[in-house]
């Protein structure tokens, strides 16, 4: 017996586990678009799943005391790049807390993007793709590009050695080979910190 859409759907989205975000884009081997919309909907409406955003859909996780679980803001993100194929790279504060740099998570959370302007938003949470040039999000996939938000999040001014080591500490040998690859990505005031990292690390300029 050939299993409808529905039940297709509805067992890659449990066989990935709670917690899991989608899209519509991530079942097109299922059917016509318009089917699994409806699909989608149908289970939504169900309380099988969750609609959290335009086009986005989540299967939740719930927590004795807290109640359900808003999805992870990287879960998210990659729901949305493959959904927009599209590079995201994280800036501002949200980039310095990656790297250990602050401990504060901002409730708004803003990503480079070399697609359009787009927000989201999941309860308290909102998430800003802001559009720019292809250079800025040319890192996007490495941990460069993450470190060279990050700092410049923090200020030319404001780079201390604590920084330096904090980031140098949060990478491994390779991704600071990727690094001094990418100086040329960085403006000029950053790449001595960059080489400081990389040194610390043990990768020579």
């Amino acid at each position: 017996m050939t299993l409808s859409i529905d039940k297709k759907l509805i067992s890659q989205i449990r066989g990935k586990g709670r917690g899991s975000v989608w899209t519509s884009a991530d079942f097109a081997d299922l059917g016509e678009r318009t089917a699994i919309a409806k699909a989608l909907s149908r289970h939504a409406a169900a309380g099988d799943i969750k609609r959290i955003g335009r086009g986005l859909y989540a299967f939740p996780q719930t927590h004795p005391v807290l109640g359900e679980l808003t999805p992870s803001i990287e879960t998210i993100v990659e729901a949305l790049k493959g959904r927009d194929q599209v590079r995201l790279l994280p800036t501002g504060a949200y980039a310095a807390n990656l790297l250990h740099l602050s401990e504060q998570v901002p409730a708004r959370v803003v990503f480079l993007s070399d697609g359009p302007n787009r927000k989201v938003e999941v309860g308290k949470l909102a998430i800003e793709l802001k559009h720019v040039t292809p250079k800025r999000v040319a890192a996007a996939d490495r941990v460069s590009g993450l470190i060279i938000e990050a700092l410049r999040y923090i200020g030319e001014d404001n780079v201390s050695d604590q920084s330096v080591a904090t980031i140098a500490k949060a990478i491994d040998a390779r991704q600071a080979k990727q690094l001094i690859g990418d100086l040329r990505l960085a403006p000029a005031w950053m790449r001595p910190h960059l080489r400081a990292i990389a040194e610390k690390k043990g990768a020579a300029t």
